[in-house]
Formats: C-alpha cells, sequence, structure tokens
C-alpha cells in the first residue's frame, strides 16, 4: 500500500511539472463508466411512457363507403379500337410549371441576354418604321387625289405658256450693320422667337420699325395705337415683303399679319407715287382680296390709317378704295375716278367691276390674298383664278392666314415664284393667351347656360353659332333677359350687319351674336370672352373663331359648348388635341375619348388635309364632305341641264 501510494504521487507530481499543453490522461474504468452513462441518457429520451401516463386515443379512419356501379350501355363497354388509348390525368400528378424568372439587372445579364433584347427592340422598331411608311405612302395617295389639279393661275397665262422664273426686285436692303453679322445673327433671332422660314436668299428679321427704314410719322401712328415693336410675323414678314419676294405668312390669330402686309403695300404705293404720280382712273397699284366683306371694311380703314398719317408728314397723299357687295357702288368709283392706290374688296364685288371696265389691273404689281385658305375652301376659288387673269405682267404674290393646311400650300406654291415660307409656330395652333373651357351642355340646355357663361368675365363677349337660326334665337332670349347685344349673319342687310359690328366696336353693345361671317379676322377690341354655342364642324373654323379674343398681348377665355350627340367622335378628337398642345387642363369626358389610330400613328402631324390634330387624312371627315358637295353639284348639273353653268 505504501508503494502504490508513493508511486501513484509521483505520478502526480511528473504530471503537474509536465507542459500544461499536454491532455490529461484518464483511466479506461473512468471512460467506460462515462460512455455508460451516456447512453443510458440516450435511451431515456426514446423510452416508452409508463403505465401511470394514459395514453392519448388514436383518431379513428374514415373508411369510405364502396361507391356504387353504375352500369354503362353496351356501345359504351365495348371499346373503340379506332381511337387512342386515354389516360386519366386525374391519377397522374403534374408538376407545377416552373416560375417566371425575373429581368436581370443589367450586371447579371450575359451577352446572349442583351443580344437577344437588343434584336426584339429591332424587330418592334422595323414593324413600327414599315407601318408608319405605309401609313406615309396611303396618305400621301389621298393627298394627290383630292389635290387641287388646276394651279391658281389665270388660264390665258396658262395657254400662253408664261412662266416667271424670278422674283421681282426692289431697291431696299436692311440696314448695314444686321448685313455684317451674317446668317448667324438672322438664326439665333429666328431661334429665339420660333420663326420658320423656307426658302432661299430670305433677309434677316428686323426686331425694331426702325431697322426697317420706316418714315418718322409712319412709326408715330403705330405709337399711337400702342404697337411699339413688331411682333414675330412682322419682323420676318415686313422685310420679306420689302424684297419684293412672293410670300406664304402663316401665324396664330391676334399677331398682327394686317400690318405685317399693310406696311409693304403703304411703302410701294407711296414709292410709286414719288416716282410717278397716279393720275385719272389709272390703278390700282395693290390689291386686297378677303373673304368677307366686314374683313375687308377692317382692312381697308387700317390701311387709310396709316395713309393718312403718311400725308399728315408731308408725304404725297394715297387713295385706298374698298369694292365690297352690299355698300353703293359710286364710294368706290369716287375714289377710283381720282386714281387708286390700293384696292381692298371681295371676290364678288371685284369680278362685278372688272367685268364693266369699272377697274384696270394693268399696271397691279402686288396681290393679297388674306385668309387665303378659307377663300379656297369658301368655293372663291374660280372667282380668284377670273381676277388673276386681268393681270398684265409679273406681280408680287402674298398670302396670309393661321391655318395652312399642306393641300393649300401647295396649291398656293402654284401661282408664286420662288417663294418665301414665314411660319410662326404650328400652323393651325391655338393662340397660348387663349384659356379654352370646354362644356358638355346638352342641346336643349344650351340657350340657358349662355346666360350663365355671360357672368364669367366683363363684357366685351361675342357669341358664335352655326346657323343663322340659332343666332337669332340667342339674340331673342338674350333680349328679353335685359343683355345688350346685337346680332350678324348672311342674311341680314349689309347696313344691319355694319351697324352691329359699329355699336360693339363703339361700346354700345355688351355682346355680339354671330356665324362664322365674323371669325375670319375681325379685330375686335378686348373682347374678354369667345362663346362657341355650337362645335363648328371643321376645326380651322374654332381656331378662327377663338382667336377673337387673346388679341396681342391680352388675355382671353373661350368656352366652347360640346355633346355627343350633335358633335362628331374626330372633331373631339381635334379639340382634344388643341388644348393638349396648348398645355391646358382636359375635360374627363374628353379623356376618355378613344381614337380609331393607334397610338403611335397619332404624332405631332395631324390631318395633312385639315391640319386636324385628332386625326390623319384617311380619317378625315372633311374630304367626305368635299366630295358630297361634288357629286350633288354633278347631280345639279345633270338634273338642270346646264342651266346654272
Amino acid at each position: 500500500m505504501t508503494l502504490k501510494r508513493y508511486r501513484r504521487e509521483e505520478l502526480e507530481k511528473s504530471s503537474s511539472s509536465s507542459d500544461d499543453d499536454e491532455p490529461l490522461y484518464v483511466p479506461l474504468k473512468e471512460r467506460r463508466k462515462e460512455m455508460f452513462q451516456k447512453l443510458q441518457n440516450a435511451s431515456d429520451k426514446k423510452r416508452k411512457p409508463s403505465k401511470e401516463e394514459p395514453k392519448k386515443p388514436e383518431p379513428l379512419m374514415k373508411v369510405k363507403e364502396p361507391e356504387k356501379e353504375v352500369k354503362k350501355p353496351v356501345e359504351a363497354r365495348v371499346p373503340d379500337w379506332n381511337k387512342p388509348t386515354s389516360v386519366d390525368d386525374s391519377s397522374i400528378s403534374m408538376p407545377a410549371p416552373p416560375p417566371v424568372p425575373e429581368p436581370k439587372p443589367m450586371a447579371q445579364r450575359s451577352l446572349y441576354d442583351e443580344h437577344k433584347a437588343a434584336r426584339l427592340e429591332d424587330v418592334k422598331n422595323e414593324l413600327l418604321h414599315n407601318s408608319a411608311k405605309k401609313q406615309e405612302a396611303e396618305e400621301k395617295k389621298i393627298l394627290e387625289g383630292v389635290r387641287q389639279e388646276r394651279a391658281l393661275v389665270s388660264d390665258q397665262q396658262l395657254a400662253a405658256g408664261v412662266v416667271y422664273s424670278q422674283p421681282l426686285q426692289t431697291s431696299w436692303q436692311p440696314p448695314k450693320w444686321m448685313r455684317d453679322l451674317g446668317d448667324k445673327y438672322a438664326k439665333d433671332v429666328r431661334k429665339r422667337l420660333k420663326i420658320i422660314v423656307e426658302g432661299e436668299g430670305c433677309p434677316p428679321p428686323c426686331k425694331r420699325f426702325r431697322d426697317m427704314k420706316l418714315p418718322a410719322c409712319l412709326i408715330s401712328a403705330l405709337k399711337r395705337k400702342g404697337i411699339t415693336t413688331p411682333s414675330p410675323i412682322q419682323m420676318q414678314g415686313i422685310p420679306a415683303a420689302f424684297t419684293g419676294r412672293d410670300m406664304i405668312g402663316i401665324s396664330f390669330t391676334g399677331s398682327g399679319k394686317t400690318l405685317s402686309f399693310s406696311i409693304p403695300l403703304i411703302m410701294a404705293a407711296l414709292e410709286q407715287e414719288i416716282e410717278m404720280p397716279f393720275v385719272r382712273d389709272e390703278g390700282p397699284f395693290s390689291l386686297v382680296i378677303c373673304p368677307s366683306r366686314e374683313l375687308a371694311k377692317q382692312t381697308g380703314h387700317e390701311l387709310q390709317y396709316l395713309a393718312d398719317h403718311l400725308d399728315a408728314g408731308g408725304f404725297p397723299s394715297l387713295r385706298v378704295a374698298v369694292a365690297i357687295g352690299g355698300t353703293p357702288l359710286k364710294e368706290t368709283i369716287s375714289v377710283v375716278r381720282r386714281g387708286v392706290h390700293i384696292l381692298v374688296g371681295t371676290p364678288g364685288r371685284l369680278m362685278d367691276m372688272l367685268q364693266k371696265g369699272m377697274i384696270h389691273l394693268s399696271c397691279c404689281k402686288q396681290l393679297v390674298l388674306d385668309e387665303a385658305d378659307r377663300m379656297v375652301d369658301m368655293g372663291f376659288e374660280e372667282d380668284v383664278r377670273f381676277i388673276l387673269s386681268y393681270f398684265k405682267a409679273q406681280r408680287q404674290t402674298l398670302l396670309y392666314s393661321a391655318t395652312m393646311p399642306m393641300k393649300i400650300k401647295d396649291f398656293a406654291k402654284s401661282a408664286l415664284v420662288h417663294p418665301l415660307t414665314v411660319n410662326v409656330g404650328r400652323a393651325g395652333a391655338a393662340n397660348l393667351n387663349i384659356r379654352q373651357d370646354i362644356e358638355y351642355v346638352l342641346d336643349e340646355a344650351k340657350v340657358v347656360t349662355v346666360l350663365q357663361m355671360l357672368q364669367k368675365t366683363s363684357p366685351p363677349v361675342l357669341i358664335f353659332a352655326e346657323r343663322k337660326r340659332a343666332v337669332d334665337k340667342v339674340h331673342e332670349y338674350l333680349l328679353l333677359k335685359g343683355v345688350e347685344c346685337a346680332a350678324i349673319h348672311g342674311g341680314k342687310d349689309q347696313e344691319d350687319r355694319m351697324e352691329a359690328c359699329r355699336q360693339f366696336r363703339a361700346g354700345e353693345k355688351d355682346v355680339l351674336v354671330a356665324t362664322d361671317i365674323a371669325s375670319k379676322g375681325l379685330d375686335f377690341p378686348e373682347i374678354e370672352h369667345v362663346i362657341n354655342y355650337d362645335m363648328p364642324e371643321d376645326i380651322e373654323n374654332y381656331i378662327h373663331r377663338i382667336g377673337r379674343t387673346g388679341r396681342g398681348n391680352h388675355q382671353g377665355v373661350a368656352t366652347t359648348f360640346v355633346n355627343s350627340k350633335s358633335c362628331d367622335k374626330s372633331i373631339l378628337l381635334d379639340l382634344r388635341g388643341l388644348v393638349l398642345e396648348a398645355n391646358q387642363s382636359v375635360p374627363v369626358f374628353l379623356q376618355d375619348i378613344e381614337p380609331d389610330l393607334p397610338e403611335h400613328e397619332m404624332n405631332e402631324k395631324g390631318c395633312t388635309y385639315c391640319g386636324g390634330l385628332g386625326h390623319r387624312i384617311t380619317e378625315c371627315p372633311k374630304i367626305e364632305s368635299v366630295q358630297r358637295l361634288k357629286t350633288n353639284a354633278k347631280k345639279d348639273y345633270i338634273a338642270q341641264g346646264a342651266q346654272d353653268y
């Protein structure tokens, strides 16, 4: 025992003196005991519950009742060996479809994925391009079919084969400092003012009347009217007309197009009078053709205003005559007998005077067609061609309008010599100074709603209606309600129409109810509000109507009554396009209208025939109406035996 204890103590001393990292030795007996204890603990966890612990009852299994076998007929039990054996799909568990992979981010996409996506995009763009090319070819074919076949020249000129290759030359030049700046100055000014010029050799725009070399008395006359700086169409249109070039001027309503051609006419007549004064029965030197009597009267008044101030400034007196129907002819003849410099008129009265030999165009060198597209649409094309047959030499032709579709522009270019096209903004766009309010009003509630809309703004207010009957109806209703109003339409005498316009301009009447004869170029002072009693059938008429307000730098409001019964879908789409183009809010009932064409085909060009933004030429309702009128005219020709032709 002593030896064993000694040996154990020696071992303990040696183990304690060894390195601390060496593991301690565990006897085999202790290790077996520890292993047995682990096995016992593991078996205790898996042991069954004792007898003392109650057993939980197992749930009863529902036994399916045997299905009753339904006896099938013999024909159903006989197999059809011509049919392939069918397998019961219900007994086969089909695997679930794999989940659709989400598009990988650009960093995780492989080159194959990028190539595949690019290929799909190219195919889509190619399909859209082919569709656009097909649409463009179809529109070009339609436009060629409806384009005017005859050029806007006289029959004598066509028969003689007279073709002018060079425009008229004048002595006017822009200031030297402007010429020294070169084309860069002109391009910068046009880009800033959004002036688009087509044609070669266009002079630079002049931002001051003084740079146009106008007399001081003429500049002071413009200042008396509140015109101190020219508008964009005047900056480019007046210098272009001074050079003698043929021109097409397009600008929004109220932008000063009348003054843009009035100043060149006055200055050309003044130069002619200084070089060689006009004698008795001579003239006119310039001719202005307008589509309506009211517009011709207004244009003649503006020209006479400038001529009077030139006379007061010490220059030779210039005579302006107005030839319109419904007025005594002796008033025009009295001016013509003394020698007339500028003659303004409507096609009907001018044709009558030319046929009777009261006027001659042998020395006429300038021709202006105001609202040229409206004259062609109103059926004055043959009348204008008849008037052109009396010109004996080359002339300078100026065409002005707020709406100039491609159809009319190409037709007008046939009569011009290397013309310049001066376009301020988009042709046919609405004036941005006008707030367009669209109201959904039923036909039976329109008259009452007009009285409510009059309370939007202070007078003067201009109300437009499509029919003469509607004009008289609104006029009588407003008179019964105590509103000071006047009315004009084609069924009234010229004296009554002139008196109504005079009272409205003088402020004696607060409201003027009119048809579209008051929508073409008339300039009423500071009209606050324009009400469209009904939506016109043509979007161009709508633009001319609302253009009576918001003129110059003034703001205006235009309220239009529409409904689904009286308005065609295409005109409502055009109206929505105009409102969106002006960045104004669109009513909900206009937003819900779906166009007939896909969205990618409805681009900013719109219809090339009428200029509407809501449809293309393939869906243009105006083409159908024009073709219908031509067909009716042919039927009348056959029925009446050419009595009226």
